[in-house]
């Protein structure tokens, strides 16, 4: 093993850590850990719905995943490319959102691209986006016997 092999695998995994802290962040509202992922200067386009720096961005989250809203971002299948101090990271989505009070779900997944940077407080994300592959909505109503819990609830199964 090499020391470019380990430290590019180091980086990897540092990165890996970047966009599942990311994603974490994103899901349970943490919105300081959330924003500690981006270089200030970040852009992203979701779809077309595009951030000119990460305020923006983060700001856009907090106003519009509230609570109530339920969310689900798993990334997998990395391809990570590290360049000295610049990466670039290709990802598959798979998200849902439940709104029950609009009794709303969505379902979906997208390819992710993004851009990382290295700083002195470690990996960062310079960009993020992704483009659908898919998208599906329905209505809870189409679904009476589903039965929705959030943060705090749990199930268990019976022990007889």
């Amino acid at each position: 093993m090499t020391d470019d092999w380990a430290a590019t695998s180091r980086d990897i995994h540092e990165i890996t850590q970047v966009k599942y802290r990311y994603l974490r962040s994103l899901d349970t509202k943490a919105w300081d850990d959330f924003a500690a992922c981006f270089v200030p200067e970040a852009t992203g386009d979701y779809n077309g719905l595009v951030f000119d720096d990460s305020t923006a961005l983060v700001d856009y989250m907090k106003a519009n995943m509230t609570e109530g809203m339920l969310t689900l971002h798993q990334a997998h299948h990395p391809e990570i490319t590290v360049d000295g101090d610049t990466a670039t990271g290709h990802w598959y989505l798979q998200d849902k959102v439940i709104i029950e009070a609009f009794k709303f779900v969505l379902e979906g997944a997208a390819l992710y691209t993004d851009r990382y940077v290295r700083t002195p407080d470690g990996w960062r994300i310079a960009h993020t986006g992704y483009r659908r592959t898919f998208e599906q909505s329905y209505s809870l109503d189409d679904l009476p016997s589903m039965k929705i819990g959030g943060p705090g609830t749990a199930t268990y199964a019976s022990t007889d």
